[in-house]
């Protein structure tokens, strides 16, 4: 074994498994309780907002909330953007890093929990979005020390975040019956087990003082690690960003923008439990095609971003038409979305890892993970703008 690799073994791989879920999982269960945010905090408590072209005739009205989702996963991404832009070229101080980001966790889910107005949950939500930003970017650079198979750990811990989150809050807060608030203080125990994870289960390379590995060299024009030679090898990582950040801006303008106005009136769920049923299904999606990448041998990303964007089409249209006959037909779809992001995102870096020289791979890596958050971040613009069109338009 070359000098400051470690050994993969079972301890490492569940290290790695916990801090992806870890990570993601605050991010999850503010995208999971969005409606509820949204919902709780508006001007008639309880009451969705609804919007008609004849508000006189009740045929004709739509189930909306005042504001999309969207404006719930701009607050969840836009600061971790931001994050994700300056990370790659910074140096990674990985202790440090690490305590930002659970500092960060933990001030997010109090800061929702006693939150009065929407603009305080916003706030909450975006102390989550920049403890993931950094905590990815991080972690995806760190483990180019470690075998290859810390990435597909890593994945399968950020798809058991989307279905542990998601379903974490449909369960507690629809089964058991508790608060939005008193759901947000059990969340935690999150940034702790993160914490333990990586201080006391996670072996570390001997070569590196983990805290002061340094990402630019003194010497930017001699080494590959300098910023000029990073910013010019930015052209040659854009054949995985660009599917990816693809994938990513259909999937999201999807489940922020179309699922909360795709519901079927009379059934056994209402309209809030559809939409956190709906998050729950995608994450199981995310999470099965995160954990089997191996099952998926296709490595040209394109493909699944077609197939995507065909997932984006047929809810618009559904949004709009209501044609689809019964919801189980809508639950097999959103799974399906979630199969190909899930699968994106785990092909992707494993892509890098192989195809990247040794050298450049720590750069690649973060470098790679601000596509998806672009993505998203377009997903949430857009999302607001057809949110309300669609509203204004009779059912």
């Amino acid at each position: 074994m070359a000098d400051g690799e470690v050994k993969s073994n079972i301890l490492t791989l569940a290290s790695f498994w916990i801090l992806g879920l870890c990570n993601n999982f605050g991010y999850v269960v503010m995208l999971s309780s969005a409606h509820d945010i949204l919902k709780s905090n508006s001007a008639t408590p309880g009451v969705n907002e609804t919007v008609s072209i004849n508000s006189t005739q009740d045929i004709f009205k739509r189930e909306c909330n005042h504001l999309s989702t969207g404006v719930i996963l701009l607050a969840d991404i836009l600061p971790g953007l931001l994050i994700k832009i300056f990370s790659p070229f910074l140096a990674l101080y990985v202790n440090r890093r690490l305590s930002l980001c659970i500092a960060l966790t933990t001030a997010s889910f109090l800061t929702v929990a006693k939150a009065k107005t929407e603009l305080v949950a916003a706030l909450g939500v975006a102390l989550t979005s920049m403890a993931s930003g950094l905590g990815e970017t991080t972690l995806l650079s760190y483990m180019v020390n470690y075998e290859r198979s810390v990435v597909t750990s890593w994945a399968s811990g950020t798809g058991a975040a989307g279905i542990l989150g998601a379903l974490t809050y449909a369960g507690l807060t629809g089964i058991f019956h508790l608060s939005p608030s008193t759901t947000m203080y059990l969340m935690l125990l999150v940034p702790f087990l993160m914490g333990v994870s990586f201080w006391v289960l996670l072996e570390h390379p001997k070569k590196y003082e983990i805290s002061t590995i340094p990402s630019i060299s003194t010497d930017p024009s001699t080494n590959s690690q300098g910023l000029s030679n990073k910013m010019l090898y930015i052209p040659r990582l854009l054949k995985f960003m660009i599917p990816l950040g693809l994938v990513y801006f259909f999937e999201y303008l999807i489940n922020q923008g179309l699922f909360e106005l795709v519901y079927f009136e009379k059934i056994w769920l209402t309209h809030s439990e559809q939409y956190r049923w709906y998050q729950v299904i995608y994450q199981l999606g995310v999470f099965i095609s995160r954990t089997s990448v191996s099952l998926f041998p296709l490595e040209k990303i394109w493909i699944l971003t077609i197939l995507q964007g065909f997932n984006v089409v047929y809810f618009l249209i559904e949004t709009l038409y209501s044609f689809t006959p019964n919801i189980y037909i809508i639950f097999a779809l959103i799974g399906f979305e979630g199969l190909l992001g899930g699968g994106a995102y785990c092909k992707t870096y494993h892509n890098i890892m192989k195809k990247v020289p040794k050298e450049r791979q720590e750069f690649a890596m973060a470098m790679t993970a601000l596509a998806d958050a672009i993505g998203i971040s377009l997903a949430g613009l857009l999302a607001i703008p057809l949110h309300n069109q669609i509203c204004k338009i009779p059912k």
